[in-house]
């Protein structure tokens, strides 16, 4: 096993939104993901997905409420759970989820 800078890592991503996967364990997926603007309501169906901010704020809206991270926050969007991510500015994130997860089921809005 060797270690993971995750300053290197998020260095050589050019687009947004775009996750990379830098890590498994547990049949968990560590991935880096830097965010900027909005994505489209989705959920996850069967899997819970970990969200740690490392740099940048993040605001995920809920449909009974919004809440923002900051720099070393971390919220566990829990399945099911529709949710939107959003990011004015450039935000950089650490994400844990099961090797299953799709990446999203989109709602219509």
């Amino acid at each position: 096993m060797d270690k993971v800078s995750i300053t290197e890592n998020l260095r050589i991503f050019d687009k947004y939104w775009q996750s990379k996967i830098v890590g498994e364990f547990n049949n968990q997926n560590v991935k880096l993901v830097k965010l900027k603007g909005e994505f489209e309501w989705h959920h996850h169906k069967s899997q819970d997905e970990l969200l740690l901010v490392l740099k940048g704020v993040l605001t995920v809206k809920l449909q009974e409420n919004d809440v923002e991270l900051g720099d070393g926050d971390f919220f566990i969007v829990q399945r099911g759970t529709d949710h939107k991510l959003m990011a004015a500015e450039e935000a950089h994130l650490f994400v844990v989820e099961p090797k299953s997860t799709l990446n999203t089921e989109l709602l219509q809005k």
